[in-house]
């Protein structure tokens, strides 16, 4: 496959693996990739679904997609493709190297009948040209453990927490995980081999810290959640001044989830507990004595593209009963274009084409912003990017499209 310029897209093959890896290294800021990591996704990556853009005898572009299955409201799970690993060498900007790459990924998911794609935006703004939305937020602080106190669940001193090595404790935290994606859309069910990232720790990452250490949480003999967090410790002046860096954490029930917490704020010679990539919902933040002392940010997170606007559409669940005519704007995948009615409730859906005058006019980013339920096309109007065709519709369609809990895409790739 060409593109302008002489480059030819041409798919990855196995042999060709690091010298891809080592361009997408130095697109990515140059910082070398610790050798487990490099092993890790050398074996993960899906060749057949991986690009590399040739210009004679250098790769100038690299891109390529994961096969994941990604949870939406009311619980069903949806063949989703995780795009990733998108760059473009600076020596090739606007050479239309990354439109035909995203043009071939999505062409790509539509053949394998994958309603949605999903990726993790390193810079924003490149990728609603291409009809991905803004879909999933997370949240980050910076807690003052030492002045921050927690209010607990009922049943919390039932819960017991205890070290575990994070090799040995994998598979039980792997299966609260999985027990996890089921209940809050947006999240990606774990693929075999997938579990192994969980595990990287190199020192690159670490800023001082020492190695990822593991706590698992436990009622009545069965491991309900778990912790994987470092430390650093510092001393001032005053004394003590250590800091815990979260790298996650996942319960099944509140007095786990309090336990694990309570367990965080209290790691001796520690004053400060860092996180980022939490869910925007997450409990911690009705513990609290003092949410100022937390120093909460938020940002985007996951973005999301219908690839298949009926299939997308008809996959969810709707918080309320909807019957509404959609006309949408898509200019890089037509087949999306025009008008779709979808007809929804609690129990179920279905989204067909339709000559009906349409209710609402947007385009397929807005959708795929709208989609898991945590960006309001309330909200989307208010901006302008969503307009009311027929009076009144508006409101009732963005409260069915909402989701009980904030959509959250924790799983890297």
């Amino acid at each position: 496959m060409g593109t302008d310029h002489g480059t030819e897209s041409k798919v990855l093959r196995p042999e060709e693996f690091d010298r891809w890896w080592d361009h997408l290294i130095r697109a990515f800021g140059g910082e070398p990739a610790s050798p487990e990591e490099r092993e890790l996704f050398r074996s993960l990556i899906e060749f057949d679904r991986s690009l590399a853009v040739w210009d004679g005898g250098a790769i100038v572009g690299t891109s390529g997609a994961f096969s994941f299955r990604m949870t939406v409201p009311g619980g069903a799970v949806l063949p989703t493709a995780g795009v990733t690993m998108v760059s473009v060498a600076a020596t090739h900007r606007r050479r239309g190297t990354l439109t035909s790459m995203m043009r071939r990924l999505l062409d790509d998911a539509r053949t394998k009948g994958e309603p949605l794609a999903a990726l993790h935006a390193s810079e924003p703004p490149i990728y609603g040209r291409f009809g991905y939305g803004s879909a999933t937020f997370q949240l980050s602080a910076e807690i003052d453990t030492g002045r921050v106190s927690l209010a607990l669940p009922a049943g919390t001193d039932e819960v017991r927490v205890r070290y575990a090595a994070p090799a040995e404790a994998l598979a039980e935290c792997e299966a609260v995980y999985a027990t996890l994606v089921s209940r809050r859309p947006g999240m990606l069910v774990r693929q075999p081999g997938w579990e192994r990232a969980e595990l990287l720790d190199p020192e690159s990452e670490r800023h001082g810290s020492a190695a990822l250490q593991c706590v698992v949480a436990e009622r009545d003999g069965e491991v309900t959640g778990y912790a994987r967090f470092r430390t650093k410790i510092d001393w001032g002046a005053s004394g003590h001044d250590g800091k815990v860096t979260l790298k996650d954490l996942a319960a099944l029930d509140p007095a786990t989830e309090g336990a694990l917490w309570r367990f965080l704020f209290g790691i001796d010679l520690m004053s400060t507990l860092t996180m980022r990539g939490r869910p925007v919902d997450d409990s911690w933040q009705h513990l609290v004595s003092d949410i100022r002392r937390c120093r909460p940010r938020l940002r985007d997170a996951g973005y999301v593209r219908l690839v298949d606007v009926g299939a997308a559409l008809s996959a969810r669940t709707y918080l309320t009963p909807v019957d509404v005519v959609f006309e949408v704007q898509d200019s890089f995948c037509p087949w999306n274009a025009g008008r779709w009615r979808l007809h929804g409730d609690p129990k179920g859906a279905s989204c067909e084409r339709t000559t009906d005058a349409p209710d609402l006019a947007l385009t397929v980013r807005e959708l795929g912003a709208a989609y898991l339920g945590g960006v309001s096309l309330m909200s989307l109007a208010a901006a302008g990017r969503v307009r009311e065709v027929r009076p009144g519709t508006l409101a009732e369609v963005s409260v069915a499209f909402g989701s009980p809990v904030a959509p959250w895409l924790p799983h890297g790739f």
